[in-house]
């Protein structure tokens, strides 16, 4: 299913925006998935790093379901989802067609 976003375009002849649609191709969504994906691992492993020192800094008893509760909290605050990646390849590809 392919990704696709419109964005305003302001014209000369016209104070309204026209809106044109960008869709990113199959590869361009994939590199964008695989991007999300490598950084949310990375993300989750420094939540649960991060979970960890905030227990043992507070005295909280290191139970291994309150660490990935905690860490889990930390990465729904951090994690950058696929569609923000896609959503600003979109942009850029925007960009490059109509800001000459």
């Amino acid at each position: 299913m392919a990704f696709n976003k419109s964005f305003p375009r302001t014209t000369d002849k016209s104070v309204y925006p026209r809106w044109e649609e960008i869709e990113l191709s199959e590869a361009e969504e994939k590199e964008q998935e695989v991007l999300a994906r490598k950084e949310n691992i990375q993300r989750m492993k420094e939540s649960i790093d991060d979970a960890r020192e905030i227990m043992k800094s507070k005295g909280l008893k290191p139970y291994q379901t309150d660490m990935v509760n905690m860490a889990l909290s930390l990465f729904d605050k951090r994690a950058s989802h696929e569609i923000f990646y896609k959503e600003n390849k979109a942009k850029e590809k925007f960009d490059k067609e109509f800001k000459k």
